[in-house]
């Protein structure tokens, strides 16, 4: 079947690396490189990360101001405070 695609540059870039690499023709690797894309694909597990109990809360977060002055006053912790490099 003949047709007229637009290609995305860095699909273009993409085809006319496979043309090099494997020797192919225009048509041949734009083929090849639909084929591979079409392939099913083995489903992602998902990903469980570990967690773990920290206990209570050391400090009352339910005010945000609160606890990013408390930040700014630990060295280093700080968004804009002392030993930021802001």
């Amino acid at each position: 079947m003949r047709t007229t695609v637009d290609l995305a540059d860095d699909v273009a870039a993409a085809v006319e690396r496979a043309r090099r690499e494997r020797g192919l023709g225009l048509s041949e690797a734009v083929n090849d490189l639909v084929r591979a894309g079409l392939l099913p694909r083995e489903p992602r597990r998902p990903v469980d990360p570990p967690s773990y109990e920290m206990g209570p809360a050391r400090i009352d977060y339910s005010n945000i101001g609160e606890v990013l002055d408390l930040l700014d006053a630990e060295e280093g912790w700080g968004l804009g405070g002392a030993g930021s490099d802001r």
